[in-house]
């Protein structure tokens, strides 16, 4: 049986981030199978207030005020809710799933949901507070993430998470998950999507050198400073221990001050040059302190480069042990270095990790088990 199902999401494409990346990988996988798709999310400067993209989801965006980027945008919940009964009141909807818990768009979709009757499912993205590189501002962040759950909460949906510490985490705000939809990835997709770029080619480094991506937004939680503090540590650079930085965000000016021979940064990168950087290095470095289920670690596994990461998301759900990858404790900078020395002095114990963690990535995470337990419980109450 064919579903029509509704998918409200802040950020969606163009704006780059995993929960962007794993909205659209969702709604292609739902529309393959015979769905229809529609994506509501917020109007961004230079966005039209509609588009169906070549898979057949329909894209409707409403009107906001944002901050921080586009990280965060404010809605009228009236304004939102008009535009929506306006625009999909005679649009037959079967189920609806709502990214996360704590954006102003989240209560529109609770609102919209209950005005068609429907239990709405919210998956939950994270599995720590929000932080912002200031104590005042992460405390605000912490309030208001408590107060919008709590007006969240008096709606009722059903609350899942992309990881199961995306469910352990639900439980600060006592809310006991119903289980599971968690992040996946096309691994043979991606990695074939390669455009070939040789980044070592093209920065002249040796074929011995050590090559450390970092790949992401350039935010304080996903531990930028720890690896820039990390970069500068000489033995590092004398065990010949090169980063290549690629994102952009507002650590930005932070990233390029830091630039030297060891340290490089190139920018936000597609698709494409992405899946190339991955091939060319020899692990992955992400100290997060917070991710539900990070979509740059699944997209570095489907290349074959193993991970050094905290044990934030579904980072444990994807590296079992030390033959898939490499967790760390704190993710500070001494402990960054003391674990790439390590690791650069047992390259065979990384070619085991690039092998384990791609076949994992390849049998164990794919979109089209995402989709259906995104189905099942979309369709649970109906």
């Amino acid at each position: 049986m064919h579903s029509n199902y509704l998918i409200f999401s802040a950020c969606y494409l163009p704006h780059l981030g995993g929960v962007e990346i794993f909205t659209e990988n969702l709604a292609h996988e739902l529309c393959a199978e015979g769905n229809k798709v529609l994506i509501v999310t917020n109007k961004l400067p230079g966005l039209s207030d509609s588009s169906v993209d070549e898979h057949g989801v329909t894209v409707v965006r409403l009107p906001c005020i944002s901050f921080l980027g586009g990280r965060f945008c404010l809605n009228s919940f009236i304004k939102s809710h008009s535009l929506l009964k306006k625009k999909l009141d005679n649009t037959e909807i079967d189920g609806v799933l709502i990214n996360t818990r704590f954006y102003f768009l989240s209560i529109v979709g609770l609102i919209y949901s209950k005005s068609r009757r429907i239990k709405p499912v919210v998956l939950d993205h994270g599995s720590a507070y929000l932080s912002f590189g200031s104590p005042i501002l992460n405390l605000a962040a912490k309030a208001y993430e408590h107060l919008i759950t709590f007006i969240g909460k008096k709606f009722s949906p059903d609350y899942y998470g992309i990881s199961e510490k995306s469910c352990e985490w639900l439980r600060n705000f006592d809310i006991e998950a119903k289980g599971v939809i968690s992040n996946s990835i096309d691994a043979t997709a991606f990695s074939s999507s390669s455009s070939g770029r040789s980044f070592r080619e093209e920065f002249q480094l040796t074929s011995d050198c050590l090559l450390v991506a970092v790949a992401g937004r350039l935010i304080p939680e996903k531990g930028i400073a720890q690896i820039i503090e990390a970069s500068s540590n000489e033995e590092l650079t004398e065990q010949n221990v090169v980063f290549i930085i690629a994102g952009d965000g507002p650590m930005k000016a932070e990233v390029e001050k830091a630039c030297s021979s060891n340290f490089i940064y190139v920018g936000r990168l597609n698709r494409n040059d992405m899946a190339a950087l991955f091939l060319d290095s020899d692990l992955l470095c992400l100290p997060s302190r917070s991710e539900g289920f990070c979509t740059t670690l699944l997209e570095a596994s489907a290349c074959g480069c193993p991970s050094l990461t905290t044990d934030v998301g579904g980072a444990s759900e994807l590296i079992l042990d030390d033959g898939y990858g490499s967790i760390m404790e704190s993710g500070d900078a001494a402990e960054i270095v003391e674990c790439l020395k390590y690791l650069d002095s047992n390259r065979e114990l990384l070619k085991t990790q690039s092998k384990n963690v791609r076949e994992r990535a390849v049998s164990d995470f794919s979109f089209s088990k995402t989709a259906q337990q995104a189905e099942n419980a979309m369709n649970a109450n109906r």
